[in-house]
């Protein structure tokens, strides 16, 4: 033998003993021949268990300046060592016996091969001359560059398969984006789009598939791209099912779909490694935990903190151009951070006038349960629509008087003007000085006695217009007059009610209830309106509750034309945003045009439980921005406790539990506040699976003595806040994320009737100990 010749690998099947022959003798008369410049070495046994060793035919592979292989059959080995050469940039010289059907279909059907070109040979002769022949050294062209964008390939067995389903749902879980071939949309696979995919590629997923050889052809192929290119990739494969040789040791065998979830989060650390070293390194440093903040959960609490990093979303923009009177959301949703900065960048400007009230409905109790209750209902809604409209009137006049006290004084514009209108509004009976507070309880409880004194001296309950007499104690036509005059000095008026819903009553909101809220929400049209008109830019929005406001609103006539902002956050970016603005807050103008991407990368591990870190927190929210701080802080808290550099999977998991208990305890509440029968609902879904079919769910709400006659308003009722979602095949469906339109889930739902299954909102697992649903079996640390 020849020292100096090179070594060159040769792959082909044992599967016909005669080819399998045809091919050794073939090798052998070309290694004879002293002019050729390379020694050939077969692997003829490569079937053979037991004999097979992968490491190596690996190493040849490696050490050979190039790789021949026969694809006449499409042996699994074979094809995943092409792959493997082709992804170490080895020439690789394909060859087919033309005498022999061998896989000529499956070929053509698989469309790898023939896209990358082969020759054909008969006999020993004619491959003694093609391996003699000169064999150019030139591989196939490609750049291992990354696609940070979408950096995960994968290849799913079926696009209709539960399987595939499980592996699609838990790559997206892992916010991943991702590329894919499916069958079903592309016939062939091109042998120059796998290696492109593969090259940018930082992990490749795909499937074995017993039953479907070109499955198993395509998965065999893209897994030896990525092994010979140093990529991570994971190979699934059913259980039990037969393994190829080569990747028996590497595929990864699950028995059910849901076994998917844990073998992919397993391989998500080697996805995030390979993707960091394409990528610069995070512009946060380590060490920087304690120094971030995103600020209180509680709105009111950053009251001088939030402009530094309020996300201005279109429904913050639409309320500052005047285009809404309502802004309705969840608890949670941003409703008060709007109010704050709606009234902070208003009266930023000295012209405008800004009246914030925030009324809380015990101040109205006395008016309530002395007069309201004993009103027929046109007379009580006339009542307190003049009641809100006059408050309005009363408190704009306050701020005018209050913000002109001094300046008055050396303004002739509205010297003469001020000293009118405060004698008009100091002349009224009963009106006090302090917050807003005390002046509605005043109001509110003067209103009260003047009814009960006429009640008293007519012996007779006081209806219709005598109502507005009782009420008014001050000569309101002139009020507004020279309130108009006044105004045409100020530039815009800004009236902002909020928090009327905050303090009813965990036993519920009754009808008078309703009737206040939709009297305030008229008697500021009402007074807008008639100040437009005037020629005034006056301005009055009202903040509710979006489930009180459809639960109270729903049976009102005019219910829907308001010009109304809806609260409901539903696009995970835009909270990721919302995140982000507050860390660079706190981290300096060095970090101002920071991506959230490199933000986190520096605070937190990049996936947790199989899930991308980020999306952990978000997918617990309830997708509103409160849960997502609390949630957060909750975790940075225990990382920070212990002096780690980054927040990782135990802080997750320890921050996840006491957010879970705050949320039962919120979630309770809020639903009683609207529906009274649903008080510790929650509570009795504790040990229940996190899917329930629909008499599993009636029968918790009858334990929890629901009357069978409301049950199905309370499922709705459920689905709506997002406590429950519809399980389906492919994603569990939440309220967010139908665009908060409650009729598609019930759509859905009628559809199935008794089949339709609905799904526990992972939020909730450690406060209800839902044993399916708790992420201890994926934990890789011990709990104390």
């Amino acid at each position: 033998m020849n020292a100096s010749k090179l070594s060159a690998f040769v792959a082909y099947t044992g599967r016909d003993k005669a080819l399998s022959q045809l091919i050794f003798n073939g090798i052998s008369k070309a290694n004879s021949v002293d002019a050729c410049p390379t020694r050939y070495e077969p692997w003829e046994y490569n079937d053979i268990a037991g004999n097979h060793l992968l490491s190596p035919i690996l190493e040849g592979i490696d050490t050979s300046p190039f790789v021949v292989a026969d694809i006449t059959y499409l042996n699994p080995n074979v094809v995943y060592e092409i792959g493997f050469a082709i992804g170490r940039k080895k020439k690789v010289l394909l060859i087919r016996n033309s005498d022999y059907e061998g896989d000529r279909d499956l070929s053509k059907t698989v469309g790898i091969f023939d896209t990358i070109g082969y020759s054909s040979y008969r006999t020993e002769d004619d491959l003694r001359n093609k391996l003699t022949s000169h064999v150019s050294l030139h591989a196939l062209p490609f750049e291992i560059t990354v696609n940070s964008k979408a950096p995960v390939y994968v290849m799913p067995n079926n696009g209709n398969s539960a399987a595939s389903t499980h592996l699609i749902s838990r790559v997206k879980k892992a916010r991943y984006r991702y590329r894919s071939f499916s069958s079903t949309e592309d016939v062939r696979l091109s042998a120059t789009d796998a290696i492109a995919q593969v090259a940018q590629s930082a992990g490749i997923i795909s499937m074995l598939d017993g039953d479907n050889l070109e499955q198993t052809v395509r998965a065999l192929f893209i897994t030896g791209l990525a092994d010979g290119m140093d990529k991570p990739s994971l190979l699934l494969s059913p259980y039990m099912a037969e393994t190829p040789l080569d990747v028996r040791d590497k595929a990864r065998p699950y028995k059910h779909p849901n076994d998917i979830a844990d073998i992919i989060a397993d391989f998500c650390p080697e996805i995030n490694a390979k993707l960091q070293e394409s990528l610069p390194p995070p512009i946060i440093a380590p060490n920087l935990l304690g120094r971030i903040s995103v600020g209180d959960p509680t709105a009111e609490n950053e009251m001088t903190t939030l402009e530094n990093y309020y996300l201005q979303t279109d429904q913050y923009l639409r309320a500052s151009r005047g285009e809404v009177n309502l802004v309705v959301g969840r608890k949670g949703a941003g409703k008060t951070a709007l109010f704050i900065r709606l009234r902070d960048t208003t009266r930023a400007d000295k012209r405008n006038i800004v009246v914030d009230l925030k009324p809380e409905s015990y101040q109205l109790l006395k008016l309530k349960d002395e007069i309201l209750e004993h009103l027929a209902e046109g007379s009580k809604q006339h009542l307190i629509t003049a009641f809100w409209e006059y408050l309005i009137l009363l408190e704009v006049t306050y701020k005018l008087l209050e913000k002109d006290r001094h300046t008055h004084r050396f303004n002739h514009n509205i010297h003469d003007l001020y000293e009118k209108l405060e004698e008009i509004y100091v002349g009224g009976e009963g009106i006090a000085e302090g917050d807003f507070s005390e002046r509605i309880m005043q109001l509110s409880q003067r209103l009260s006695e003047n009814y009960s004194s006429k009640v008293n001296e007519n012996a007779t309950k006081i209806t219709g217009q005598n109502l507005t007499e009782l009420l008014y104690s001050h000569d309101l036509k002139s009020l507004k007059e020279v309130l108009s005059q006044y105004l045409e000095h100020k530039h815009n008026v800004l009236v902002l009610f909020d928090n009327l819903d905050k303090s009813w009553s965990t036993i519920g909101v009754d009808k008078t209830d309703a009737t206040t809220l939709r009297c305030l929400i008229d008697a500021s049209r009402k007074v807008e309106r008639d100040m437009q008109k005037r020629g005034h830019t006056f301005r009055c929005i009202v903040f509710v509750r979006n489930d009180v406001y459809q639960h109270l609103m729903a049976n009102s006539p005019d219910y829907g034309k308001e010009m109304r902002a809806t609260l409901d956050w539903s696009d995970a970016d835009l909270l990721r945003e919302l995140l982000r603005l507050r860390l660079i807050s706190s981290l300096g103008e060095e970090f101002e045009e920071a991506s959230f991407q490199d933000i986190w990368a520096g605070i937190s591990e990049s996936h947790v439980f199989g899930e991308e870190s980020s999306s952990f927190v978000i997918d617990r929210s309830l997708m509103r921005p409160r849960n997502v701080l609390k949630l957060f802080g909750h975790a940075r808290a225990f990382a920070v406790n212990f002096r780690k550099e980054k927040i990782d999977q135990e802080d997750f998991y320890k921050g996840l539990k006491a957010y879970s208990q705050d949320l039962l305890v919120e979630l309770d509440r809020e639903l009683s506040d609207v529906f009274p029968d649903a008080q510790d609902l929650l509570y009795y879904f504790i040990d229940s699976p996190s899917v329930l079919t629909l008499d599993q769910l009636y029968r918790v709400m009858s334990e929890a003595a629901i009357p069978e006659n409301r049950q199905e308003t309370l499922r709705d009722f459920l689905l709506y806040h997002g406590v429950i979602g519809l399980h389906m095949d492919d994603k569990d469906q939440y309220i967010f994320d139908v665009g908060y339109d409650l009729k598609q889930i019930l759509v859905r739902v009628k559809r199935l009737g008794v089949e339709a299954n609905f799904v526990l909102n992972p939020a909730f697992a450690p406060a209800l100990e839902i044993k399916d649903q708790l992420i201890e079996k994926q934990s890789s640390f011990t709990l104390k």
